[in-house]
């Protein structure tokens, strides 16, 4: 059965619509009908990952925070969803003459459902690139300047990299860069501001001792962690394949791709643990398949099944090892969101490069990737440095000693996770309403 007849068949399955046209001019008609619901599934699936970070950020703090890192995730979501249509999606998707950033679509209203659906599936990216934020400044930001930062990030930091690695005069894209799916655009985009973030905040009370070793601070709920790795890989096959933009024969490739990827990235991060007589952690074992996720990102369309899970395999092993660099640099990152989705993203943006099929180790290309690269680090790295610091100036991103000690569910939203377990944590007047 050839492409055009799957099409043909899967439009049927799904909207039972039966074209009544010439032949010719049904199959075309079926092909962007079928594209039409690719898209826009793979949209739904990158939504479904907030789910996933909601999950794998609260299971990895105490239950004093569990509501503050719920709110986060839910209410940066729909906060970022507004911004990026109403300013963020123009500046990177928009003209771009100058090849720095877009001019045009500003709080845009398209006649062409095509760019409707092309607007709603990139909502999706700069949503995901907000919340990457979130986690690794978990239990210790406020939450109104918490939202405040994710506005400008979803405004400035994201579509302004974006424009220049994905939009038609951007000048990394003009250079011939290779970013597939994100590693770079949308994770290492995340994962850098989250570094940025984490060392101007500083690290949580009783993080670190006075010598500087690490004092590991427990989630109350790993069960909650293990589902978040699920449901993020579930929705990574929404983030690759709908990056195509089309059904074609390249799918299958992306979909294997990205299994394969995550799967390595899992395995390395066990072996990783096991060479270095770590505890094998569970933990560490999600942040890993989450990291060969995030580094396959960039090239699963354009390397094979081999170099894919090769690529994913060194993305579990950065993941790891960047947990254990930031615990001796002193910082404190609550859910290893740095090292996946920075450090991993880094790598997968160069594997794409070293690893394409038909020139491999092409000197050139890979001077491209790491330009790339080395582009958004200091771009989104430094900028967040400076806005995030002038935030910090204006209105203090860190709550107070005592809130913290308390938990930022009580004291930032006045509900707690666990009422049953928790009335400690709630004073006599709240518990007689």
């Amino acid at each position: 059965m050839t492409l055009p007849h799957i099409r043909s068949l899967c439009l049927v399955l799904l909207l039972g619509i039966a074209p009544q046209v010439s032949h010719a001019q049904s199959v075309l008609s079926v092909a962007d009908k079928i594209d039409i619901v690719f898209i826009a599934l793979s949209a739904i699936l990158v939504f479904f990952m907030q789910a996933g970070f909601a999950l794998l950020e609260s299971g990895m703090v105490r239950a004093k925070n569990t509501i503050n890192v719920m709110m986060k995730n839910y209410v940066d979501l729909c906060v970022v969803m507004l911004v990026f249509w109403l300013f963020g999606y123009g500046l990177m998707w928009g003209d771009n003459p100058s090849g720095l950033y877009g001019t045009s679509k500003f709080l845009l209203n398209p006649d062409d459902p095509g760019e409707l659906l092309f607007l709603t599936y990139q909502t999706m990216f700069a949503a995901t690139a907000a919340t990457i934020v979130s986690g690794a400044l978990a239990e210790r930001i406020n939450f109104g300047s918490y939202i405040l930062i994710s506005v400008l990030m979803s405004a400035i930091i994201y579509p302004v990299f974006g424009s220049w690695a994905w939009a038609e005069g951007g000048w990394l894209k003009e250079a011939g860069f290779i970013d597939f799916a994100g590693a770079t655009v949308v994770h290492s985009t995340g994962g850098w501001c989250a570094f940025a973030a984490a060392i101007i905040l500083g690290p949580r009370l009783g993080r670190f001792a006075n010598d500087g070793s690490k004092r590991p601070i427990l989630g109350h709920n790993l069960t909650m962690v293990a589902l978040a790795g699920f449901i993020l890989w579930f929705g990574w096959y929404g983030f690759n394949l709908g990056s195509s933009g089309t059904v074609d024969e390249s799918t299958p490739r992306v979909l294997f791709n990205t299994t394969m990827a995550g799967a390595a990235g899992g395995v390395a991060g066990v072996v990783t643990m096991w060479i270095g007589r770590q505890h094998i952690l569970l933990t560490s074992t999600v942040v890993a398949s989450i990291g060969g996720l995030v580094a396959v990102t960039a090239g699963a369309a354009t390397m094979t099944p081999a170099f894919a899970a090769v690529t994913g395999a060194v993305g579990g092993v950065v993941s790891v090892v960047g947990i254990n660099a930031l615990d001796k640099m002193g910082v404190d990152d609550a859910v290893g969101a740095v090292p996946c989705h920075a450090f991993a993203g880094f790598w997968g943006t160069l594997a794409a490069g070293l690893f394409l099929e038909g020139n491999m180790f092409d000197p050139e290309i890979i001077i491209i990737q790491l330009a790339g690269a080395m582009s958004c680090m200091l771009w989104a790295f430094l900028g967040a440095l400076m806005i995030f610091g002038l935030v910090n100036k204006i209105i203090a991103l860190r709550v107070t000693s005592s809130t913290e000690r308390r938990g930022l569910d009580f004291a930032e939203h006045y509900e707690i996770g666990y009422p049953e377990f928790q009335l400690a944590a709630v004073n006599p007047g709240k518990q007689g309403r």
